[in-house]
């Protein structure tokens, strides 16, 4: 397990949270912990009410949303990216289903926990929420894409 020290350091140098102010990595340093999942372990279901949050230090994570029997990876996730986005909301489900495609380590978060962090530092909060839509905002134009390329009929494509 990492020490504070060292989730401190991670933390400066991981691009979700790179050049955050000081007292803000000090704050989130507080709140992580390390985790490592197994090469195609299932890390949370679409549907399940898991409220961590994760930045990804090492591996390479399929995002996939199942529907009508069919499981489509939507989009891979890796080092220096961020996984659970939804724990940030309060009650939400996740969104999508998340699986390890290799042996990964992370720094996971609770979501209340970040959240009341958040509501305490305001301009922690807002930085946060910033980044976090950011994500949120990629992730459904990935989703739109993959739509888009499976429904499209062959005719309609352009060159």
């Amino acid at each position: 397990m990492m020490e504070t020290s060292q989730i401190v350091e991670t933390l400066r140098d991981h691009p979700f949270t790179k050049g955050l102010p000081p007292q803000h990595i000090e704050k989130l340093a507080a709140l992580a912990n390390e985790v490592r999942f197994d090469n195609d372990q299932v890390i949370f279901r679409q549907g399940d009410e898991s409220s961590l949050i994760f930045l990804i230090l090492s591996g390479k994570v399929a995002l996939e949303v199942t529907a009508l029997g069919r499981t489509l990876r939507v989009q891979t996730v890796s080092e220096g990216e961020i996984l659970g986005w939804s724990s940030v909301v309060p009650s939400r489900e996740k969104q999508f289903q998340a699986r390890a495609l290799s042996a990964c380590r992370a720094l996971a978060f609770d979501g209340a926990r970040l959240r009341e962090a958040c509501d305490q530092d305001c301009s922690l909060g807002y930085v946060v929420m910033r980044r976090v839509l950011s994500v949120v905002t990629d992730r459904l134009q990935a989703l739109r894409l993959q739509l888009l390329d499976i429904y499209t009929p062959p005719g309609a494509r352009q060159p």
